[in-house]
């Protein structure tokens, strides 16, 4: 029985789990929020490290086998820290299964719902020099009772023009959570 148990140790030490990093760009939490479903989803199969941008920058990526990364949009564009994280590490992004998505309002509707036919994606993917092996996009929310002033009425003009909701008293989540779960499955090992 000595034997057996011993053996079983080399084994188990021999078996390591694959290393994955989520790396998010969030502005109000909700991208955050979709990594963290991701993370649930992956760690059922692979090691997870999940952190912000800010917390990325002086991480090694080599040590990870998959890296993923995940912004939101605010005003059309994505923060500048994720193109300069990008021209960073794009070495190592490029020697990794590597994957990445966006959150945005417009993905709200059907039409603007997929990596060929998201503008924000078509504009990452123009602006960034990078090549993800996966590429997926989701809805965001709408909290509007928790934006600054400045803020809660620029995005309700910006619904108003694009006939999205208007009220400032609610917040609209708009993600597809089967979706997220279904793109998180398509990086498991």
């Amino acid at each position: 029985m000595r034997a057996f148990y011993k053996n079983s140790q080399v084994f188990w030490r021999k078996v390591k789990m694959p290393s994955t990093l989520i790396v998010y760009s969030s502005v109000d939490g909700h991208t955050k929020k979709i990594c963290d479903k991701i993370e649930m989803t992956i760690s059922k199969s692979d090691q997870v490290d999940a952190m912000s941008i800010d917390d990325a920058l002086n991480k090694d990526l080599a040590t990870y086998d998959k890296i993923i990364i995940g912004a939101s949009i605010r005003y059309g564009n994505y923060r500048p820290s994720l193109f300069q994280f990008i021209r960073d590490n794009k070495n190592v992004l490029e020697s990794k299964m590597s994957a990445f998505f966006s959150v945005n309002i417009v993905a709200r509707k059907p039409e603007k719902n997929t990596p060929d036919t998201n503008p924000y994606m078509k504009k990452f993917l123009r602006k960034s020099s990078w090549e993800p092996n996966h590429l997926g996009v989701f809805a965001g929310r709408l909290d509007f009772p928790n934006y600054k002033f400045t803020d809660k009425y620029i995005i309700k003009f910006i619904m108003w023009i694009t006939k999205g909701p208007t009220n400032t008293n609610k917040t609209y989540e708009f993600t597809n959570w089967d979706d997220v779960d279904a793109f998180a499955k398509k990086l498991i090992s």
